[in-house]
């Protein structure tokens, strides 16, 4: 890695799955006002509704993630009158 690049804030993060729960830890210099224990080390916690682990292209299934209602907002809005 180049020295002088990245910003100070380059750190790792644990992103968290909350669809399966499932958490990956990757550099990320995004700010985050969470926390989370992973092995016994806490890291800065982004929360993500949907990702590979979740992903319908990536595991094969059809699956809705409808965590705050928009897809029912949708069929509302444009249902046939």
């Amino acid at each position: 890695m180049k020295k002088g690049i990245h910003p100070e804030s380059y750190r790792l993060v644990a992103f968290k799955d909350m669809s399966n729960e499932n958490v990956f830890i990757v550099r990320s210099c995004v700010n985050t006002k969470e926390t989370l224990e992973v092995n016994g080390v806490t890291y800065p916690c982004v929360k993500l509704e949907i990702s590979n682990t979740s992903h319908p292209f990536y595991t094969g299934k059809m699956k809705l993630v409808d965590t705050a209602g928009m897809v029912d907002k949708f069929y509302q809005r444009y249902k046939k009158k």
